[in-house]
């Protein structure tokens, strides 16, 4: 099979160009075609020769790869399920509109979550995604076709990595999409525009932070290490205190911002002990919490937090000055595997 365009840096195109003898500069227009245009033919790509085409089209395919079908939701809520390389597997995405007006069906906001992995590594033991077990990586190709071929793709205003699998376990693909999405010669986004969610791997989180400006959202659930390992076995790897210590080096002051995503477990993490213990974990971290409410899963004891329970937790860190949200479930009735809702959190 013919190598994919999509989804190459600039410094891969130009390794295109310069193996094909096209002038360096051919590796922008080719940037362009892909990303910002978003051809979907080699041949399309007319400020190329017709002979740099040729050659192009001999040696290469654009690379895009269509979904197979989408489930819309009463909130507007839509899933998309793309196949993958590896044969009989797939992976979802989730669009998330918010709208301006109550009742105006005029999108505001348009937020993808995208798969970054077929299935997850990390096993936590709430996870639906972890309790399928790990298949394979996604290419660069096929997480940046998810921006590109989803109904609303020219509407999106957000993206947020947090659909299925870890992103940092796979991040020399994730990288190259965020350079895709944030570069001049790519997408064109602002980093602001970008939330990446993680359970915390250490050292690529080193990484992203020192190379990308875009959101950060880490995978908490509750500020006890023993607790933490008991429902994310990434603790015994990457201890907390680490990850919190890495945090801690950064600016957060500024667009940049760092959450932590804490889903509400009843009995389990939702004490005023672990209010307290979040309390001064965070202390002096210009950062948010969001608390989610958890969905069960089949044959899993654990069970969401009593409302009242979430109110008293929540109003706890928000007097402290922790700003402490709840987070809303959307696309409940089409049980979309993404991040933001609470039964497939990472």
């Amino acid at each position: 099979m013919k190598p994919k365009l999509l989804g190459m840096s600039l410094l891969q195109l130009q390794e295109v160009a310069a193996d094909l003898s096209l002038p360096k500069f051919a590796a922008r227009q080719i940037a362009d075609w892909l990303y910002a245009k978003g051809t979907r033919e080699i041949s399309g790509m007319t400020n190329l020769s017709i002979a740099a085409r040729t050659a192009l089209e001999e040696r290469y395919q654009i690379g895009h790869t269509p979904y197979i079908e989408k489930f819309l939701s009463s909130d507007g809520t839509k899933k998309y399920i793309f196949p993958t390389s590896i044969p009989g597997k797939y992976i979802e995405t989730v669009m998330i509109p918010e709208y301006e007006v109550d009742q105006v069906m005029e999108m505001g906001r348009a937020t993808i979550c995208v798969s970054s992995q077929v299935g997850c590594k990390m096993n936590c033991s709430f996870c639906m995604t972890g309790r399928a077990g790990y298949h394979g990586q996604l290419s660069a190709a096929e997480i940046i076709s998810q921006f590109m071929n989803i109904d609303e793709a020219q509407e999106l205003t957000n993206a947020v990595f947090m659909g299925m699998g870890e992103p940092l376990d796979n991040w020399d693909e994730v990288s190259k999409v965020l350079q895709i999405l944030t570069s001049d010669w790519g997408f064109g986004w602002s980093p602001k525009r970008i939330t990446l969610s993680t359970v915390g791997v250490l050292p690529n989180l080193k990484s992203f932070l020192d190379n990308f400006k875009c959101h950060l959202a880490l995978s908490l659930h509750t500020p006890f290490d023993e607790e933490r390992a008991a429902l994310m076995p990434v603790q015994k790897a990457f201890k907390l205190e680490d990850i919190l210590s890495l945090i801690r080096r950064y600016d957060f002051t500024g667009q940049r911002r760092v959450s932590f995503e804490y889903i509400m477990f009843s009995g389990v993490n939702d004490t005023k002990r672990h209010a307290d213990a979040l309390i001064r974990m965070l202390s002096g971290l210009e950062c948010r919490i969001n608390l989610i409410r958890f969905h069960s899963i089949p044959d899993l004891a654990l069970q969401t937090s009593p409302r009242t329970r979430i109110d008293d937790f929540k109003a706890r860190l928000n007097n402290a000055g922790i700003i402490t949200t709840l987070r809303t479930s959307r696309g409940e009735d089409i049980m979309a595997a993404c991040g933001l809702l609470a039964g497939q959190e990472r």
